[in-house]
């Protein structure tokens, strides 16, 4: 039997609003993913013996961010106004997506690292901590803050922040975005977010090895250089990320005494 109610319509839940403004900005930009296949069966050893788990997206940060320290280019930003040129910031700036639930519905937050090739990993764990358990309306003030205004008014400000305030430009939006369902079992084929460089990561299979993505502005660089990229992010990886992860474990750093 068909239902007697009717359709209705209803306001755009403030809860979308901001994911929304991220595919807005993601349809404009010419972006192509790539991805490798990477060993990380070593590093998920390492990473096993740790009491304390350090999350699998903090390894992926850390590491990308000392790619970018040797490839310019993922520091970079094409600008498009008041005439196109290319914006280079001194350091990695990294944004990991983070669902939160608020109010019984999924919210999507950008949890933001300044300088992760600088940070160690047991301070990013305890950053990321914080942007997971923390009360959303102090930890994300300010993308709470802007969910609640109209469409016109958000999109004025992003543009002012992606156009005109370039100086503060990475502070708020990053260099580098990573978001990932690899804790669900699922790949992402092509990150939907805005800035030069977008990584994705999928689960581990049963030999430690996972599918990595990067999805890029190919404005600024070609599959060449991102295919050397991840190249290098597996060895840094299996490198100075996991000699970290050892040095943390040799001296009970998130380990068992």
């Amino acid at each position: 039997m068909p239902s007697s109610e009717r359709s209705r319509r209803l306001g755009l839940s403030r809860s979308r609003r901001l994911t929304i403004d991220v595919l807005h900005y993601h349809r404009r930009m010419p972006t192509c993913a790539h991805d490798r296949q990477c060993d990380l069966s070593r590093l998920a050893e390492l990473r096993s013996r740790l009491v304390v788990r350090i999350s699998w997206s903090l390894l992926f940060i850390k590491a990308f961010a000392v790619v970018a320290e040797k490839h310019r280019v993922l520091r970079q930003t094409y600008i498009d106004w008041p005439w196109p040129h290319v914006l280079e910031e001194p350091d990695s700036i990294a944004m990991l997506a983070t669902q939160r639930e608020y109010r019984g519905e999924p919210w999507l937050f950008w949890s933001r690292f300044m300088q992760p090739a600088r940070c160690s990993l047991a301070e990013m764990q305890q950053s990321l901590e914080r942007f997971q358990t923390e009360p959303i309306k102090k930890i994300f003030q300010r993308q709470w803050q802007l969910s609640g205004f109209p469409t016109f008014v958000r999109r004025c400000f992003w543009w002012w922040i992606l156009n005109i305030a370039v100086g503060k430009r990475a502070e708020r939006v990053g260099t580098f975005f990573l978001t990932t369902l690899a804790g669900k079992g699922v790949e992402i084929q092509d990150p939907p977010a805005f800035l030069t460089s977008n990584l994705t990561y999928g689960p581990l299979d049963k030999h430690g090895r996972c599918r990595v993505t990067i999805s890029y502005d190919h404005r600024l660089m070609d599959g060449s250089t991102v295919a050397d990229c991840l190249i290098e992010l597996e060895q840094t990886l299996n490198g100075e990320i996991a000699e970290e992860l050892e040095k943390m474990i040799a001296t009970n750093v998130g380990t068992a005494a």
